[in-house]
């Protein structure tokens, strides 16, 4: 290179940037618009049905997850049912609250492949303490 080229130098960098998929993701918001979520940390949504998730190598489990389609945009997610026995007290046409698990950028957390949010309320009553037996469900 040489004196003067700085400005040559920058130009050619910032022109470069957007071919890394990281940096136009994150410029362009692609995340946050494809965010079924729409940026919170919690959504409203009716169980469709309860599916059974492989775990991924060198673990051999079924994950219980449920499909749920949100109130808000109708959009339809996977959640992780979490605790022992815990698929019990969720049925068809329930109403629940999901969550983010927390995984790294937003992506699955675990050996559970493709499953980014959990279930945290069966209606309107904790999954943790209907699992522990402190309540039981209500009905709808």
């Amino acid at each position: 290179m040489g004196l003067m080229s700085a400005r040559k130098l920058k130009k050619r960098r910032r022109k470069f940037r957007w071919k890394d998929i990281k940096y136009k993701v994150r410029k362009k918001g692609l995340y946050a618009k494809s965010d079924p979520l729409e940026g919170k940390s919690q959504a409203k949504g009716i169980v469709i049905e309860k599916v059974q998730k492989e775990a991924k190598q060198p673990n051999s489990a079924m994950r219980k997850c449920c499909r749920v389609q949100l109130t808000k945009n109708s959009k339809m997610v996977t959640a992780f049912i979490p605790g022992n026995l815990a698929q019990k007290f969720i049925d068809e046409h329930d109403e629940v609250i999901i969550e983010r698990i927390g995984g790294k950028q937003g992506k699955s957390k675990g050996d559970i492949p493709g499953v980014r949010f959990q279930v945290i309320k069966v209606n309107d009553q904790p999954l943790a303490r209907l699992v522990k037996g402190k309540i039981e469900k209500g009905r709808r």
